[in-house]
């Protein structure tokens, strides 16, 4: 089976929205930007990814779960990694997940600046592509084994593969949870329209309800033509183009 490049429980505001102004180490995505994610962090499975027990079972952990099968290496942007900005200024800055993170595997961190790869516990290896996204992904198979490779943000990485046709047809799972409007949050802009016009251009949508009410109840459309229920939020969009 050919690998496929994957977009799991990327969490979307309903007006478009996938992270908050000013990312600092406190605020990996940025100001109130954790609240459109919050519907996974009760999950049994992101539990278990940081070792704790506990954590509900139910369509919410079954997102975050299949978000992590057959993952055989991960993409993301240098925003999903760290908050550092610029030259690498003495590399003490290993990410937010401590030191055994989640992945279990490589992980591509796009940046313009050189740093050698860094080695976690767990089976983690960082490592940092200056090469742009392309080169990235096909590092990133030839390293996966046959398994399937996450691109796992941020905003811009995203719409760059959207841009680029790089994600592979196959379920894409966008939770929509609730309205941020904040003037200068991190917007996915024209991503919530293309994602409209993917849906027109070959993309099918479908509802998934779920008991986690991370949603703002007076939304009552996300792709403005199928209604929202009361707890509906999870959006699947599933390619029947070519990437």
């Amino acid at each position: 089976m050919t690998p496929k490049v994957r977009v799991e429980s990327f969490s979307i505001s309903l007006d478009g929205f996938g992270a908050g102004p000013d990312q600092g180490p406190d605020s990996p995505n940025g100001i109130g930007g954790l609240a459109v994610h919050g519907w996974a962090f009760g999950t049994r499975t992101f539990h278990a990814m940081f070792g704790r027990a506990g954590g509900a079972t139910g369509p919410d952990d079954d997102f975050v779960a299949r978000g992590f099968r057959n993952i055989g290496a991960w993409l993301m942007g240098r925003n999903m990694f760290g908050p550092v900005r610029g030259p690498w200024p003495d590399e003490p800055w290993k990410g937010w997940w401590g030191d055994n993170p989640p992945f279990h595997c490589s992980v591509f961190v796009l940046t313009h600046h050189p740093r050698a790869s860094i080695e976690m516990q767990g089976g983690t290896v960082f490592h940092f592509a200056t090469d742009g996204l392309p080169a990235a992904l096909r590092r990133a198979l030839a390293t996966a084994e046959g398994r399937d490779v996450r691109l796992g943000g941020g905003v811009a990485t995203v719409q760059e593969g959207l841009r680029a046709s790089l994600i592979h047809p196959g379920e894409q799972s966008l939770p929509a949870p609730k309205k941020n409007r904040r003037d200068h949050a991190r917007s996915l802009g024209d991503m919530s329209g293309r994602l409209r016009k993917l849906i027109v251009r070959g993309f099918r949508s479908e509802l998934a309800s779920t008991p986690s009410g991370a949603h703002d109840p007076g939304a009552h459309r996300v792709d403005r033509s199928r209604p929202c229920g009361h707890n509906d939020h999870m959006v699947t969009c599933e390619s029947e183009g070519t990437p």
